[in-house]
């Protein structure tokens, strides 16, 4: 499973578990639209953190890098850069 494919995989669970089973592109909003809370930022952030080792003390947090899955697998591509060009 790739990344993106990994990312929606976990937005989905937390919006069926907030009994939320509309239709989601990767494109939209999940904060700012209100679909998710910021409890469920907290799980995306520590999701982020062991599935792909981005460390948010670090990165700073964001909520609109983390609004969409668009926004997230970008977060975690560029992390993933920067990392490289840092070792």
């Amino acid at each position: 499973m790739n990344e993106k494919a990994e990312i929606r995989q976990f937005v989905e669970g937390l919006l069926a578990r907030d009994g939320d089973d509309s239709p989601l592109t990767d494109g939209d909003s999940l904060l700012v639209s209100g679909r998710l809370q910021s409890i469920d930022a907290v799980e995306i952030v520590m999701f982020l953190e062991q599935s792909f080792g981005l460390d948010f003390a670090t990165i700073g947090f964001d909520r609109d890098r983390l609004d969409s899955i668009d926004a997230i697998a970008l977060l975690v591509e560029s992390s993933k850069s920067g990392q490289k060009r840092s070792e």
